[in-house]
């Protein structure tokens, strides 16, 4: 069976497109989509990703008009909180450590939940 090889693309709907792709490219790095073939667009680092559809009653996305969620590896979760807070962006860290590495959550500017994974060793 063929299978897919990763995720090649994330397009969501949004208020301000422009300022919400700056948005995440100032805050997280994930930089713009080029606009031509010169240009190099974000590329990911090698690691797991999860896939997860999820019931309608999940609080995981927010409130229920929310209908996407996306979680960001990264490689210090306790550097990138900082330089979110400095930036003047709330951000939750869960307090619990899991087998699976630590988490935070986030809201971009349009209210759309942002979570943060840094893996535990070997998750990577």
């Amino acid at each position: 069976m063929e299978r897919v090889t990763g995720i090649g693309g994330f397009f969501f709907r949004a208020e301000d497109p422009e300022a919400l792709a700056d948005w995440y490219a100032s805050m997280l790095g994930a930089d713009r989509v080029p606009l031509s073939m010169e240009d190099q667009p974000w590329t990911q680092e090698g690691g797991a990703t999860a896939f997860a559809p999820m019931g309608r009653e999940t609080t995981m996305l927010g409130d229920a008009s929310r209908s996407w969620s996306i979680n960001f590896r990264v490689r210090d979760l306790t550097a990138m909180v900082a330089q979110l807070r400095s930036a003047d962006v709330e951000v939750e860290v869960d307090p619990e450590a899991y087998a699976m590495g630590r988490f935070a959550s986030l809201a971009d500017p349009e209210g759309n939940v942002v979570q943060l994974w840094e893996p535990a060793v070997g998750e990577k």
